[in-house]
């Protein structure tokens, strides 16, 4: 199959079609965005891939007829056989009549370019850029606070050594105690400056250990369930940081769905194909997947979750760094934070490269 070898490479989606009309080759972006293998694609009537084939029909028609390239701009299609959310796509999709038909009998390549991913992977840039912009101003004000807090719990405690009244040393242990809350509060905004250090990790065994805590602290109002891909490789990261990661995602899914009538929270390992991360293209990357049965995110704050002291819960019961500093720590690694979310069911994937990307194995 020399003649798709650069085929195999490549971030968008194509298929070759026969004289029947008949799948006869999909690369790997088309395995990605039509969730199917090509076992299952080659051999495939377009009627069988997509509910509303049709739709295809009238640049396809036109591109055997002419033999001539069409496009279709924004064309919405709907894959067979999944659930309504996970089955639409948003594509420009362009069918091309080959001059030299191959052996095979392929006549037509019809390539799909997702804009949902496009606008995605837009969006994500944007809403990245906007977050390290509020993590500087954050960790700039983190610093101007430092030495005052400092200065505040000396002056406190000087206070306290020449006070006789048990009543007013009550009140510079209030205060004692609110600085020392505010410069451990301080103390974490600053933490995410460390830079990471990659090294090759079994993340199933950073995952164990997620799931041994998570089930030592929710474990008795909460289901935690684990459906890990054994076969994935190694992976480059620091083990540290990404157990930081997987546990503020995790304990944030738990406390989402603990109002939940059976609180479910699923941690799941599996390989994404075609990616793009950090304006790289990925053959594969790791996803990490973080599912609750919660209430779901409202679409009008979904973009704001990542900012530094964001927090939709009751005062005094999170401090809003959980995610940013997930975030943070994913972004050293070159990878991403996807959210899906509506009522019932929730999932964060943490998409990582398998290597570091100074290796070849990203494009």
């Amino acid at each position: 199959m020399t003649e798709t070898a650069g085929l195999e490479l490549i971030s968008t989606a194509v298929l070759l079609l026969g004289a029947a009309r008949k799948i006869s080759y999909a690369n790997p972006a088309a395995e990605h965005l039509l969730q199917l293998s090509k076992r299952q694609l080659v051999g495939a009537q377009l009627t069988a891939i997509f509910r509303d084939a049709d739709r295809l029909y009238p640049a396809l028609d036109l591109a055997l007829t002419h033999r001539a390239s069409y496009t279709e701009q924004e064309l919405e299609l709907h894959l067979s056989g999944k659930e309504n959310g996970a089955s639409r796509l948003l594509v420009n999709c362009t069918l091309s009549f080959l001059e030299n038909a191959k052996a095979d009998g392929a006549q037509l390549v019809v390539e799909f370019r997702h804009i949902d991913q496009q606008l995605k992977i837009a969006r994500e840039e944007k809403i990245a850029e906007q977050n390290q912009a509020n993590r500087e101003l954050v960790r700039n004000l983190a610093h101007e606070i430092k030495n005052p807090l400092g200065g505040l719990r000396g002056a406190a405690q000087l206070l306290e050594a020449e006070l006789d009244s048990p009543q007013l040393v009550e009140y510079t242990q209030v205060i004692i105690g609110e600085a020392d809350r505010l410069q451990n509060l301080v103390n974490r905004l600053l933490t995410p400056h460390k830079l990471p250090r990659f090294v090759a990790t079994d993340i199933h065994r950073l995952l164990d250990r997620v799931l041994q805590l998570m089930r030592n602290e929710f474990g008795s109002t909460h289901r935690i369930d684990a459906d890990f891909d054994v076969s994935l490789p190694e992976v480059q990261c620091d083990a540290e940081q990404m157990t930081q990661v997987i546990l503020n995602i995790a304990r944030n899914a738990c406390q989402s769905c603990a109002a939940a009538k059976a609180p479910q929270v699923n941690l799941r390992t599996r390989v994404a194909r075609q990616v793009v991360l950090a304006k790289r293209s990925h053959r594969m990357a790791l996803e990490i997947s973080i599912v609750d049965n919660g209430t779901g995110i409202p679409f009008e704050i979904r973009d704001r979750i990542f900012y530094p002291l964001f927090t939709t819960r009751t005062e005094g019961t999170g401090s809003g760094l959980g995610l940013s500093i997930a975030q943070t720590f994913v972004a050293q690694h070159f990878g991403a934070i996807e959210v899906d979310s509506e009522p019932g069911h929730t999932q964060f994937r943490v998409l990582l490269p398998f290597t570091h990307p100074t290796d070849t194995d990203a494009h």
